[in-house]
């Protein structure tokens, strides 16, 4: 697979997630920072963590007129983040400068952040979609076509569920990230999310890359916890 799991750091600041943290001794890792960690503690919690040698997901979901989101993506390719992400309902040439405001914001030599578009988030169900956005396609049909469009604007790929990982690896390319959130281990608690899986279904359906949270971060041993996410992961079993 060569993507390790990512585990999402949903602490409300730096202190919870640094005592969390200490946990895993000299292991790297692949962590997602949200809004709430990021608006609390902004960019030098990210600084931080890249000075741990961690690899960082900072998932802020920018939606906003084109020019505003290549500023702002600008920005964030400064910040050295590993992968970053936008709304695909945003549309394709605001994909474009999102793309075009990471490229021109990575430092020379520098590799710019992975670019991955939400499609319709795991907590919205299709009853939900279909009444609040108007469209009248299935859930399916909706990633679907979000997907291509991320695809066809040059992105590296989505956030989807594992149901649709599979379908939206035909329909675009084999490389393109499959980025699957809401993973849970057997016997989670399902919280808001509607379309979950454990790891290893996840693999077996076709995402390429994972993101766990309570799963770990609530463990009573989060490290053992993380171990096991990662043979689950690995392995497929």
């Amino acid at each position: 697979m060569g993507h390790m799991p990512i585990i999402a750091l949903d602490f409300p600041g730096k202190a919870e997630a640094a005592r969390f943290l200490q946990r895993f001794k000299e292991e790297r890792l692949y962590v997602k920072v949200g809004m709430e960690l990021f608006y609390k503690e902004g960019p030098p919690l990210i600084q931080w963590l890249k000075e741990q040698d961690h690899q960082v997901f900072l998932d802020l979901k920018l939606h906003d007129i084109p020019n505003t989101v290549y500023s702002a993506m600008k920005v964030i390719a400064g910040l050295g983040v590993d992968m970053v992400n936008v709304h695909a309902a945003g549309g394709t040439r605001m994909m474009e400068a999102a793309l075009n405001g990471l490229d021109e914001g990575t430092p020379t030599g520098g590799m710019r952040p992975k670019l991955i578009a939400v499609t319709q988030l795991t907590s919205t169900s299709e009853e939900e979609m279909q009444h609040d956005q108007l469209i009248s396609h299935t859930l399916s049909d909706s990633v679907l076509h979000y997907a291509k469009l991320a695809h066809q604007s040059g992105l590296d790929g989505v956030v989807c569920s594992a149901l649709e990982a599979g379908q939206i690896g035909e329909a675009t390319s084999s490389s393109f990230l499959r980025v699957t959130p809401g993973i849970r281990m057997h016997g989670d608690a399902v919280h808001d999310q509607k379309r979950i899986v454990n790891p290893a279904e996840a693999r077996k359906f076709g995402s390429t890359m994972i993101v766990i949270g309570r799963s770990i971060t609530q463990a009573v041993d989060p490290l053992s916890a993380y171990y096991k996410v990662k043979s689950e992961w690995e392995l497929g079993l």
